[in-house]
């Protein structure tokens, strides 16, 4: 599949990054992959286990938990600590990591690092 639309750079780059991603990363049930969605505003982090295609924890700036008082960074860390913590409750300690196409930069390796912080071995 190719992507080639004019005048969308970055939503091309970022799509084919993630091809090129999740051609090598696949989650199994002893290490399932550890998603990470970013938007403008929000973040979302997902393990799943993709043989069965399902999502066993997740963590997200949308919760309750969040006062909107912090930084999108220092968000995206505590959801790293928050699905850190929810897979060591389910069982889990070592994921791999999927960035999703985005660069492994700013809030992006904040889950990540947060997530290493909160026990997870990526």
């Amino acid at each position: 599949m190719s992507y080639t639309v004019k005048g969308k750079g970055k939503f091309v780059a970022r799509k084919r990054r993630h091809q090129r991603v999740r051609k090598n990363v696949n989650g199994t049930a002893e290490r399932p992959r550890l998603v990470v969605t970013r938007s403008n505003r929000h973040m979302v982090a997902q393990v799943v286990n993709d043989q069965v295609g399902h999502t066993l924890v997740s963590a997200s700036t949308m919760e309750d938990e969040f006062d909107g008082n912090s930084t999108k960074v220092e968000a995206a860390r505590r959801v790293g600590e928050l699905v850190a913590e929810r897979a060591k409750e389910a069982g889990i300690t070592s994921v791999v990591f999927d960035r999703g196409g985005n660069k492994y930069h700013g809030r992006v390796a904040a889950v990540a690092e947060g997530a290493r912080e909160g026990g997870l071995e990526l």
